[in-house]
């Protein structure tokens, strides 16, 4: 009888369920789109029950798709959108308050408050203070229910990312976990000692009978009873990370950049944590056979949300792919260059007051013109981040492995080579987040021997090269530098 390895992968605008086969192959796939929630200016939250049913969705969805029962399932691999918050009752399960998606700013004042500690919390941590982490979003939410702080201090209330919520869920609540990925970007996880921190605890006022318990990546996370059977989540990790496993990016100085709603370029950069000073998140990569792997993180928080913007907002493109084919239609932007600071900047900028801004535009400008530059501005924030990971770390990038959405754009995927004057490798399959996710679980299991037995299943199905100069491409980078100086200058102040 064929195995499969089932793994969930809930993201910010989505829960997907896809079955891999020893392989690596994608066998089948579902997914639920999740709507998002924005009460406020700035912020976003989903509904945690919303959440969950989209997930009990896509899992039954993809066992009729796939034909398969649950005694063709060897284990259940976890991945998820990181630091999106939930906060609910130990003794009915219920949230107490809605999901704070990571891209939410609604925490901006807190983190403000904190800022004569940001030397000790980058070190412990290797973040920076910022809305886009958990600890800021956990005291807003006790902040603002009440009653919350009182009832989480005498351990009445729970705390989770997306993975222990969901983790909770399948296990009817037998068990609160979470991985030391996901732990290291809570702003509350000391990345040298591997534990809930308590003087970070203390600083932000957080009890820590609300924390997860918190495992390694490839571990026995109890057994998903909720669906009859019980099979065993073995795998547990943050998307990010997830899809730099995914990429088989075992090595230091080996390199992915997702292209999701954000952009998210991850380098392994061995056993040892390089700390930044110049805007990049020091992070676990992943925690595996008996030893912590580390990862410098850039993070671009408008990425394929741009093309979206292009479709919902300006009505340019019917559907994302559309974008393309619009591109097409001109040979380059014209001089056009637009910098979506939507939520603002992140790596290596970290400016929140940053708002969208769009330069050179013409009586001869297009639509055409609007929809290549939106293209751009995502291969030039992902430069932003590449020339910083070069600088810090010390090794040269010699290709860059790619997945998400956004890779279906070859004008994309060309001129992001262009600009970075590398090879962009792409892999046959795209679903890496949710196949390191799988790796993790097969891998605990048994259903793959070692990382060697893993690597066989990881092939490329396209590849593109510089065709621009390096001084065509120089050119083009300093004009975008200069149209980030503009709107990084002209800001509304309420």
């Amino acid at each position: 009888m064929e195995k499969f390895i089932l793994a969930i992968d809930q993201g910010t605008t989505s829960s997907r369920a896809i079955l891999f086969n020893k392989r690596g192959e994608k066998v089948a796939m579902a997914q639920r789109e999740l709507p998002l929630l924005y009460p406020h200016h700035g912020w976003v939250e989903a509904d945690p029950t919303q959440i969950w049913i989209t997930v009990v969705d896509v899992i039954n969805e993809v066992m009729i798709n796939g034909d398969v029962r649950w005694d063709n399932i060897d284990s259940i691999g976890l991945t998820n959108q990181r630091e999106t918050t939930i906060i609910w009752d130990k003794k009915t399960g219920r949230p107490i308050y809605n999901a704070i998606v990571w891209q939410s700013r609604q925490s901006a004042e807190i983190c403000e408050s904190f800022a004569n500690s940001k030397e000790f919390i980058h070190a412990r941590t290797g973040l920076l203070i910022n809305p886009y982490f958990s600890a800021s979003k956990i005291r807003f939410i006790l902040d603002n229910v009440e009653g919350a702080q009182a009832k989480a201090e005498k351990g009445e209330l729970l705390f989770g990312t997306i993975d222990t919520w969901i983790i909770y869920k399948l296990t009817n609540g037998k068990f609160h976990l979470t991985d030391t990925t996901n732990a290291s970007r809570t702003m509350l996880f000391n990345i040298h000692t591997l534990k809930w921190d308590k003087e970070l605890l203390d600083l932000f006022n957080i009890p820590a009978a609300i924390l997860p318990k918190v495992k390694s990546c490839s571990d026995d996370y109890g057994t998903a009873a909720y669906f009859g059977r019980n099979v065993h989540i073995y795998g547990v990790a943050g998307d990010q990370q997830a899809a730099l496993f995914g990429h088989n990016c075992f090595k230091a100085g080996e390199c992915k950049n997702t292209y999701g709603t954000g952009c998210f370029m991850l380098m392994n950069t061995g056993d040892k944590p390089v700390m930044s000073r110049n805007g990049l998140l020091t992070t676990i990569a992943f925690d595996y056979g008996g030893k912590v792997y580390y990862a410098l993180e850039g993070s671009i928080f408008i990425g394929g949300a741009a093309i979206q913007w292009l479709r919902d907002g300006l009505k340019a493109i019917k559907a994302a792919p559309e974008s393309d084919v619009v591109a097409s239609q001109v040979k380059n932007s014209d001089g056009v260059y637009f910098v979506p600071a939507f939520v603002g900047l992140g790596t290596p900028y970290w400016d929140d007051e940053v708002r969208g801004a769009m330069f050179g535009i013409t009586r001869a400008t297009t639509k055409a013109h609007i929809v290549r530059a939106t293209l751009e501005a995502i291969a030039y924030q992902s430069k932003d981040v590449f020339d910083v990971m070069e600088k810090e770390s010390k090794i040269h990038i010699k290709s860059l492995q790619v997945d998400g959405g956004a890779t279906g754009s070859d004008i994309l995927m060309q001129f992001q080579s262009d600009i970075l004057q590398i090879d962009i490798k792409k892999p046959v399959c795209l679903e890496t987040t949710a196949l390191g996710a799988a790796y993790f679980a097969g891998l605990k299991s048994g259903f793959w021997k070692d990382v060697n037995d893993v690597k066989c299943t990881h092939s490329y199905k396209a590849s593109y090269s510089p065709k621009m100069s390096p001084k065509e491409a120089l050119k083009k980078v300093e004009g975008w530098k200069i149209a980030v100086q503009a709107a990084t200058a002209f800001k509304l102040k309420d």
